[in-house]
């Protein structure tokens, strides 16, 4: 049984939200918040596994409530729904931590096969549209203070073997596990050993984070 909290300052929202995760046989809603300091309380006593985060919420936003969930080291998963496919809060939800987001106004089974998906360790955005949203935004990211001078390596690269830094820099691209093993002439099984293996040494959580950390160590620059 998958525990979901859901996280949204509109009543129909959550209403809505409620009726149709609790039509599923392996899906129950352990709570509501209405903004993110009570999401919050909520995933330290329910300890959910996942969350339907909305961005803006009075008080504390969807945002920051992600990043100070993540930090404490919960399993709890964060999947936040947003208005736009492209807004620069889902962007910047991602990288507090959010395992991917989806719309508003997404299918009914979209939202509930990401669910299943976020909670299984998955991230919920297409590859290229995570290609995308980091190139909408990418003056959010940390410039070199010296563009003139070699960039420093990154720590969280320095365990990484030649071919999974080849296979993360690709992953930040956009390329899907199928287009890597045709282009990089590997079994796709192979690919997703190389990808597990990325994220447990970087500690990224997911997908997403591994694309973001490849922007961040200046692996994939913008299109």
């Amino acid at each position: 049984m998958t525990t979901v909290l859901i996280a949204d300052d509109q009543p129909m929202q959550r209403f809505g939200f409620r009726m149709l995760l609790e039509s599923q046989d392996d899906m129950t809603v352990v709570g509501e918040a209405s903004n993110g300091t009570e999401a919050i309380r909520l995933v330290d006593r329910h300890h959910p596994d996942v969350v339907l985060m909305d961005i803006r919420m009075p008080g504390l936003d969807g945002i920051e409530a992600t990043r100070r969930i993540i930090t404490t080291g919960a399993r709890t998963r964060i999947l936040i729904v947003t208005t736009f496919d492209l807004d620069e809060y889902a962007y910047e939800g991602l990288r507090a931590g959010a395992s991917g987001f989806l719309v508003k106004d997404a299918q009914p089974e979209e939202l509930l096969a990401g669910i299943r998906a976020v909670a299984g360790g998955d991230a919920v955005v297409a590859p290229s549209l995570t290609r995308r949203l980091l190139d909408a935004y990418i003056q959010h990211l940390p410039q070199p203070t010296t563009p003139s001078a070699p960039p420093q390596e990154d720590p969280r690269l320095s365990s990484l073997t030649e071919r999974e830094r080849e296979i993360l820099t690709v992953v930040g691209q956009g390329w899907t596990n199928t287009e890597i093993a045709e282009r990089l002439h590997l079994a796709e099984s192979t690919v997703k050993t190389h990808i597990g293996r990325i994220l447990a040494k970087t500690g990224a959580r997911d997908r997403v984070q591994a694309v973001i950390l490849a922007y961040d160590t200046q692996l994939v620059a913008p299109a």
